[in-house]
This record gives structure tokens, C-alpha cells and sequence, in this order.
């Protein structure tokens, strides 16, 4: 007969103790070896697996978390990676890299816009106290800019949650390093 557990005596591995094998049951021939890895009951997940899964999942939101400034949170591109990221910093290392690098993103596009905002709504402020309209050529290309600042913002953010997904830091263009 054989079952999970040895005998006591090291030989065949025998039934637990008060138990008898099921009617009809007959005890493998002679020689019989077991079943190859891999049959049988799943082992269980290595914890350090599940751990580097969940480091990388924090890593990820603290990119992802930016797009709160996009659904209405006011500066919640850079409250939500702020949140993550002093929530797990001491717990993960990766999260707490690439916290940093979404902070210092995230802050230069806002300072980036609000440059952008101000020789946006300068030339009009200029033209409307002045009464030289002239100025308002330089409207159509501040406006394209700021666009293209946030376009720039979505499409390296993503980039940015992806790599951060797959367990490497990234290092996001144009960014001002205010946290090292």
C-alpha cells in the first residue's frame, strides 16, 4: 500500500495509524515508483514570490496613481503618488524608487503647465491692457504647448507604470530631481 506518510519501521509507507485503505484497494507491485513532480497536491506559492508580485504592483501605482488629477482631484498628480508612496516606501524598495520618480515627474509638469499657462494667458492679458491685439500670434502655438505638455504627461506615465510592472526602475525624461 501506498500513502503519504512512511512507515514507522522505514520501509513501505503504510496507512495512517486507525485508517484502512479503501475496499477493492490493491498495494502497488513490487518496484513501484511514485509519481513525477509535478502530480499530485500544488505546493504552495513562495512567499518571496508573492512578495516581489506586490512590490511591483505598488511600484506600478505609484505611477498610475498620477491619473487622479485627471478625474477632478485637484494637484492629485501629485498627491496620489505622494500617498503610495510614503504608505509603502519602508516596506519595498522599488516602490520606494520610483515614488521619488513619479513625485519629481509629476511636479515638473506642474510647473511645466503652469509656465506654459502664464505665456499662454500673458499675451492676452498684454494685448487686452495695451490694445495691441498683435501679440495674440504667439495664442495658437502656448496653447498647442500646453496640450502637448499633458499628451507628453499620459503617454510617459504609462510608460513609466509598465516598466515599473515588470520590476525595473524607470527614469522619467525632463524630470527635475527635487527627491533623490
Amino acid at each position: 500500500m501506498q500513502f503519504d506518510r512512511p512507515s514507522p519501521e522505514g520501509g513501505q509507507p503504510g496507512p495512517p495509524p486507525g485508517t484502512q485503505p479503501p475496499p477493492g484497494y490493491q498495494p502497488p507491485p513490487p518496484g513501484h515508483q511514485p509519481p513525477p513532480p509535478g502530480y499530485g497536491p500544488p505546493t504552495p506559492p513562495d512567499p518571496r514570490w508573492q512578495r516581489w508580485e506586490q512590490e511591483r504592483t505598488w511600484a506600478m501605482f505609484c505611477h498610475l496613481a498620477a491619473f487622479a488629477g485627471y478625474v477632478g482631484v485637484p494637484l492629485g498628480s501629485i498627491l496620489g503618488p505622494l500617498v503610495v508612496w510614503l504608505i509603502k516606501k519602508n516596506e519595498f524598495p522599488l516602490v520606494n524608487d520610483q515614488g521619488k520618480q513619479s513625485l519629481n515627474f509629476h511636479i515638473s509638469i506642474v510647473l511645466y503647465m503652469i509656465c506654459g499657462f502664464l505665456f499662454l494667458v500673458l499675451p492676452l492679458v498684454l494685448g487686452a491692457m495695451t490694445g495691441i491685439f498683435a501679440v495674440f500670434g504667439l495664442f495658437p502655438g502656448w496653447v498647442l504647448l500646453v496640450l502637448g505638455i499633458g499628451v507628453f504627461d499620459v503617454v510617459f506615465t504609462i510608460i513609466a507604470a509598465v516598466t515599473a510592472n515588470r520590476g525595473e526602475a524607470y527614469r522619467y525624461p525632463l524630470a527635475i530631481p527635487f527627491f533623490k
